[in-house]
């Protein structure tokens, strides 16, 4: 039964704790340098058009290589914009060795 509610308790800190932290990222916009701007410009050029692209003539090595490209452009834009990001599971890690500790 205390498991039933530890993971009641769990799921519900889970969900208001990303509600806080989605509101507190738009709140806090930095401006960009030029430098910044154009380098974000051209990823959105270039993923505007692998989107356009026809891929159904393309290999699969080729399909693949689109794939780890759009991979990599999103990690670029990611660092030009900053701030700390926490995935779900490292939130969940660190609540529940917290839980242990306490």
């Amino acid at each position: 039964m205390k498991k039933i509610i530890y993971s009641l308790v769990l799921v519900f800190t889970l969900a208001i704790s990303a509600n806080t932290v989605s509101a507190a990222d738009k709140k806090d916009k930095k401006e960009m340098t030029a430098e910044q701007q154009v380098q974000v410009q051209r990823i959105t050029n270039r993923v505007q058009e692998i989107k356009a692209m026809d891929k159904s003539n393309l290999t699969k090595v080729e399909k693949k290589e689109l794939k780890n490209e759009l991979k990599e452009m999103k990690k670029q834009a990611r660092a030009v914009g900053g701030g700390v990001y926490l995935s779900v599971g490292a939130i969940i890690i660190i609540i529940l060795l917290l839980i242990l500790i306490l």
